[in-house]
């Protein structure tokens, strides 16, 4: 059986319909919480694919928030290995500052349904059906630069890297297509200070909701097999 190991920063913020392409594909999914999941013991270099999700602290937090120092070196090291790594937002994040670009807060929050514009090179990426403007959930206040080795994919008006990949087996998406809107409701309440602070309100929030869509689970499978994952993924 092939493992999937999701390192999840608070809980309503998982992998959302991406789980179900694991699960349908035979893989045991483990979840390990980064606040107190002892990340200084994990070995994140055996599992066939890693995703670091979301959650709203900074990437540069460690002095608050001292389990991040540990969860960058282990993205540092599953970086070393060339095997699958898909960062989320923060997870996105931390895989930049790990490849040594700069992650700094944002002139204004991006929260909301939005489309991103594709780059030539994110046409021919996993994200291509994004081009159709498909309406993708947008909800951070940081940044990043490019890192060096990374090709942008995606990006919007107010942040230009909202997507890149490092070679085939990396992939970092500022946006969330993994969320879909029947779990908004639990974001609603997990982020309802950052929402009210925001200005945003949450009732036009829920009401724009996209209708489901398959889009998240068919770039996953793309994505993996470009990334050369096991073939039955």
């Amino acid at each position: 059986m092939k493992h999937v190991l999701a390192i999840r920063h608070v809980p309503f913020e998982d992998l959302g319909s991406f789980e179900p392409v694991f699960v349908e594909a035979g893989c045991r999914v483990k979840y390990v919480e980064a606040p107190t999941g002892n990340l200084q013991d994990l070995d994140i270099r055996t599992s066939d694919v890693v995703v670091i999700l979301g959650g709203p602290i900074g990437a540069y937090e460690e002095d608050r928030y001292p389990f991040l120092r540990h969860e960058l070196s282990l993205i540092e090291q599953r970086l070393n290995t060339g095997m699958p790594l898909l960062g989320i937002c923060l997870g996105a994040q931390l895989i930049a500052r790990v490849c040594g670009a700069k992650v700094y807060p944002g002139t204004v929050k991006e929260i909301g349904w939005g489309k991103v514009m594709l780059t030539d090179a994110g046409k021919e990426s996993a994200l291509a059906p994004l081009s159709a403007n498909v309406p993708v959930l947008h909800w951070h206040g940081d940044t990043f630069d490019l890192p060096a080795d990374a090709e942008r994919l995606a990006s919007t008006d107010l942040y230009p890297n909202q997507a890149f990949s490092i070679g085939t087996y990396v992939l970092g998406l500022q946006f969330h297509l993994e969320a879909s809107a029947a779990a908004l409701e639990s974001w609603l309440v997990g982020h309802a200070f950052e929402l009210a602070h925001a200005g945003v309100d949450v009732r036009s929030l829920r009401e724009t909701a996209p209708p489901p869509s398959p889009l998240g689970g068919e770039m996953l499978r793309d994505w993996l097999a470009r990334a050369e994952a096991p073939a039955d993924l």
